[in-house]
């Protein structure tokens, strides 16, 4: 950081003499560069540092402990913020009003004695803005038992942890029912259950699958990462997904909050902002429940910036979807910032294998998180253990429908979506149906039934003769049987029918089905019905009408 007569470059005269007057000295000199030599040489003395910063008063000395505690520096919109502004005036306001003398902030308060200058500094994320203390100035500060607050907040009480959901690895199962709709060209529902936190929705899902590099820009499966993906243990899957989420850029959490709606071309970074939350859950004790309030307010004051790393609070144009206000400003830190990090507890880091939650009752919102017992391994990069594994059969009926379990193999379960229909979903199983139409699908895209009754056969406890048969018949000579709805013609006696035939509606009749019944074909009941007046028999509608 620059040294004390680097930090007055760019000073006027007037501006020098007011340093000079508030550590109880006077300079002699009237041009600008002799008198910041002459302040260095007077003021940078370990006896008058240490005079000057005892007469400040505990409140002042707060800021310069905390400037001491960040090596020195602070981003100057949080040390503005947290310290109180210092008012922007020209030469001649400020001789004129002399806010020097009655100062409105602690910040302008150090601003006038020259112990805290402004200034940008090179970071990570580009040049920003800090309040510093002058680097020789800082060595002679009196030397205190400083200790770097690393508080993230508190423990929960005992209340906030009475209902505990335990993280779990339901999202595989989600991922497999995720790829096989897009792989059948399926409609999703927007949102899976989950028993707490966030709802995670299809929208999540799908961006996930991307980074993992699972699935195409259209959400189309990718064949080989995606078998590779369903064929891996439960643990090594759920670490691709979690390292997928951890690493990826193209998943922005900030604009998948249901509370915000986000607009316009600014560009906020995911990455570094998720990498910040989960850097200060490495400083949470094991097995210990957290207070979810008590976190999110230690970074709010610890860290407030964590993703807005030039304090910028006005530039971004986030609405409030209930109210339809803009959030601008760092007074609605709580409603983004805020509700950032509690979208990322409760969500990702909860589905993912992270954290357990817990809240006061069932179905009340999250009031505590804690470290996982697969946490551990997933922040070392290492498949956690202790997932269960996927060896339930399926269960084939002779009625054609087949149940998967939910730790049947998801591999089997991908394929067998592809020759069937979608009956059911519930915690534990999927209900399918094997038809016509959905081995005319399998058909389509290149499958054939050899391969289901050999999966079958395979994967389920018993396979039912009739079923094994059916499919094989099927295979041989497509549908042998047929149901549809048809609209059918009774008239009272053959000559009627057979009148009917010569008229100019016959264009308009089906399948005879006996000497005075015909099928009708769809949409052409008015027609028929104004035939047979023609041909002088009135005619009714029964049942359910066109």
């Amino acid at each position: 950081m620059p040294d004390f007569a680097e930090s007055l470059q760019g000073k006027d005269l007037g501006h020098l003499h007011i340093i000079a007057q508030l550590w109880g000295t006077e300079l002699a000199d009237q041009e600008v560069q002799p008198a910041i030599l002459q302040l260095k040489n007077v003021l940078l003395n370990a006896s008058m540092v240490e005079r000057m910063i005892s007469s400040l008063g505990s409140v002042i000395n707060v800021a310069l402990d905390d400037l001491c505690q960040h090596s020195g520096r602070l981003l100057w919109a949080q040390f503005c913020r947290t310290y109180g502004e210092v008012r922007e005036m020209g030469p001649a306001k400020r001789d004129r009003e002399r806010p020097f003398e009655t100062p409105i902030s602690v910040a302008e308060t150090l601003w006038y004695r020259g112990l805290v200058a402004r200034a940008f500094f090179d970071t990570s994320s580009g040049p920003e803005e800090f309040a510093y203390v002058p680097d020789d100035l800082l060595k002679l500060f009196p030397q205190t038992e400083v200790t770097v607050s690393t508080s993230v907040g508190r423990p929960a009480s005992a209340a906030d942890y009475a209902q505990i959901y335990q993280t779990n690895d339901r999202i595989l199962d989600h991922a497999c029912t995720f790829l096989a709709a897009m792989r059948v060209g399926m409609t999703l529902p927007d949102a899976f259950d989950t028993a707490a936190g966030e709802e995670l929705t299809s929208r999540f899902i799908k961006v996930l699958l991307s980074s993992a590099g699972l699935v195409d820009d259209s959400g189309n499966p990718l064949s080989e990462s995606t078998r590779q993906f369903l064929e891996a243990r439960r643990g090594t899957a759920l670490l691709q997904l979690f390292r997928a989420w951890k690493q990826s850029t193209q998943i922005n959490e900030l604009r998948l909050l249901p509370e915000l709606i986000t607009e316009g071309n600014w560009e906020n970074d995911p990455l570094h902002a998720r990498q910040v939350i989960l850097d200060w859950l490495c400083d949470i004790a094991p097995d210990t429940w957290w207070s979810l309030g008590s976190f999110i307010s230690a970074i709010k004051q610890h860290h407030p910036d964590y993703q807005r790393p030039a304090g910028d609070y006005d530039s971004w144009f986030i609405k409030d979807k209930a109210r339809g206000e803009y959030l601008r400003g760092f007074e609605h830190w709580d409603e983004v910032e805020g509700q950032l990090i509690r979208y990322l507890v409760t969500g990702p880091m909860h589905w993912l294998g992270v954290l357990d939650l817990a809240c006061p009752e069932d179905g009340q919102g999250v009031t505590a998180f804690r470290l996982s017992s697969w946490s551990r391994a997933l922040f070392r990069d290492e498949a956690p253990k202790g997932l269960p594994l996927e060896k339930e059969p399926l269960v084939a009926r002779s009625d054609a429908r087949i149940s998967a379990r939910r730790l049947s193999p998801r591999s089997v379960r991908y394929q067998l979506a592809r020759f069937c229909d979608w009956e059911k979903e519930t915690a534990d199983e999927y209900l399918f149906r094997i038809s016509q139409a959905s081995l005319s699908r399998a058909q389509a895209q290149g499958l054939k039934v050899g391969q289901l009754i050999v999966m079958l056969n395979r994967y389920a406890k018993v396979v039912p003769p009739s079923l094994v048969k059916a499919l094989e018949r099927w295979d041989k000579q497509g549908s042998e049987a047929r149901m549809e709805k048809m609209v059918v013609l009774r008239v009272s006696s053959e000559e009627i029918l057979q009148a009917l035939r010569k008229s100019r509606a016959s264009r308009f009749l089906g399948e005879p089905l006996g000497p005075a019944t015909i099928a009708i074909k769809p949409g052409a009941m008015d027609k028929v019905l104004a035939a047979l007046a023609e041909l002088g028999y009135l005619g009714e509608i029964r049942g359910e009408s066109e």
